[in-house]
């Protein structure tokens, strides 16, 4: 196991701990371990971390198979898991559609001034002025009470079922980039079409999360597989890193969100 640490950033290496915690849990409990909403690059070292052929195994879920936040399970080999194992809740949020447009960062701060963890929320979904947003169902019946505006707007919240919940599907446009390093400033550059000199400030003001994470050393080391999001310019992936051309650069596959 001890292998597994030099895959991952220094950063990441709490979080290893914390899914070998979990598998070792499993192991020793024999029964079930439910966890709290992950990010897709957690779930991916989630998934690293136990591995394919353990007697311990894992299953995500987030509300359907297009939710990005999703609850995992470990479970011994004997458990069948379902849905209602992830105990998530749903709501739809009413509010008044015709006077007010709600942002994806307003209800996420609003549900944060509510005093609960990030990791209990999961998918906020905005489409066509619907908004829907998924939780831990511990916390469903505290959110249905305390939540009753975002900003000065006075929402109010619908359950809904898990059947219900938004088909969200996420694809990306996908463009081949030759890049002089991994730097976090280079990669910008390329997806956004501007001079390292116009994207260190975004970097360094706090405008660019890697794996949601918010990264402000234009230095920092891109990896394949990250998702770099930059505020404004929308959300961009690592598709793939291919090797060096003939004069020294990289060649680097960027899926760009639609």
């Amino acid at each position: 196991m001890d292998g597994i640490y030099q895959h991952f950033r220094e950063d990441e290496h709490t979080f290893i701990d914390q899914v070998i915690e979990w598998k070792d849990f499993v192991e020793r409990q024999y029964s079930p371990k439910l966890t709290d909403f992950l990010d897709p690059r957690e779930q991916f070292i989630a998934n690293s971390v136990i591995g394919s052929h353990s007697e311990v195994q894992i299953m995500f879920f987030g509300g359907n198979v297009y939710t990005e936040r999703k609850r995992a399970l470990l479970y011994p080999e004997y458990f069948v898991p379902t849905e209602e194992d992830f105990h998530l809740a749903a709501f739809e949020i009413d509010y008044p559609k015709k006077f007010i447009t709600l942002e994806h960062r307003h209800i996420l701060g609003s549900l944060m001034s509510l005093g609960l963890k990030r990791t209990k929320y999961g998918d906020i979904i905005i489409q066509n002025h619907r908004i829907q947003i998924i939780v831990a169902k511990e916390i469903e019946h505290y959110v249905q009470l305390h939540f009753n505006e975002v900003g000065k707007t006075p929402v109010s919240l619908r359950p809904l079922s898990l059947q219900d919940i938004i088909i969200a599907e996420k694809s990306y446009e996908t463009e081949t980039k030759t890049i002089s390093s991994l730097r976090l400033d280079a990669v910008c550059s390329a997806i956004l079409k501007l001079s390292r000199q116009k994207t260190k400030p975004l970097i360094q003001n706090g405008y660019v999360k890697v794996n949601w994470k918010v990264i402000e050393d234009p230095s920092f080391e891109i990896m394949e597989g990250d998702i770099i999001s930059v505020r404004g310019f929308g959300r961009s992936k690592v598709m793939s890193i291919e090797g060096k051309t003939k004069k020294d650069k990289l060649k680097v596959t960027i899926g760009k969100q639609k």
